[in-house]
């Protein structure tokens, strides 16, 4: 006689099985990092100042890389200092990831304010002139005076304070934290503009003082006081200062060796 098969002991069999594969399947999970997991654990003393892979694979040497995925270098502090994003599918290895974090020609990317030379649609209301009829003296106690063809300013020591060039300052709303201003040289329409680095500061005439700048920021210097000392920033040309040079013109500089340490002496 045929046997008849026991149906009852089949499904037992694919029970266990099943119950099987599935145990594996919870081990294996068990033993993998999620995908979705984070790690925000304080950061070892001896991982900082060092490359940090952001893998979920961190005892493998090498590691197939498949989302998109950072790496960071930080310092003691815990300041990121340096990033790096890689590509979908982008065989690395951890080797390559240090010569990334050590690289001293790796561009490191700083925030930087836009030149307001480029701003684009940048205005200045005017608000009322500030001071009048001052002088500009240099930390060597040398006055701006004008050069003998009357285009351009020097400075020079001066035995008769008359000869110096007295300047009027006008102010201009601003939506910065910064103040700029225009330095006119008084009952003139003579107005100090800003140029390249290294070259003169222009006397630029204009038909009256400007109600609104918009395209001549030229014209404009943020003002800074800092101590007994005043700093004129140019608008147009950011880090750039009016200066003072022996035997030089008042010119456009960031610094040393020129002089853009000067000071405002009113009657």
């Amino acid at each position: 006689m045929a046997q008849v098969p026991d149906l009852f002991e089949d499904l037992k069999n694919c029970y266990s099985e099943n119950e099987e594969y599935s145990s594996k399947i919870d081990q294996l999970s068990l033993n993998q990092k999620s995908f979705y997991d984070a790690y925000y654990d304080t950061l070892p003393k001896d991982r900082t100042d060092q490359f940090l892979s952001l893998s979920t694979s961190e005892t493998s040497k090498t590691s197939q890389l498949t989302y998109k995925e950072s790496m960071v270098v930080v310092s003691a502090s815990g300041k990121i200092l340096k990033k790096r994003r890689l590509s979908f599918n982008q065989f690395i290895t951890n080797d390559d990831l240090e010569t990334i974090a050590n690289d001293p020609e790796e561009e490191i990317l700083q925030p930087t304010s836009v030149p307001y030379s480029f701003q684009g649609n940048v205005s200045y209301p005017f608000m009322r002139v500030l001071k009048r009829h001052f002088i500009l003296n240099d930390s060597l106690h040398q006055s701006i005076i004008r050069d003998t063809s009357g285009r351009f300013l020097v400075a020079a020591t001066l035995h008769d304070g008359d000869q110096a060039v007295k300047f009027d300052m006008g102010g201009y709303k601003s939506d910065d934290l910064k103040f700029p201003v225009t330095l006119r040289i008084s009952d003139t329409r003579l107005f100090l503009s800003a140029q390249k680095e290294g070259e003169p500061v222009l006397l630029k005439e204009m038909p009256e003082t400007p109600k609104t700048i918009t395209d001549e920021t030229n014209l404009l210097f943020f003002w800074e006081s800092k101590g007994s000392m005043d700093y004129f920033e140019s608008v147009a040309h950011p880090k750039l200062f009016i200066a003072t040079k022996e035997e030089y013109q008042v010119h456009m500089a960031s610094g040393h060796p020129s002089i853009i340490d000067l000071q405002i002496l009113e009657n």
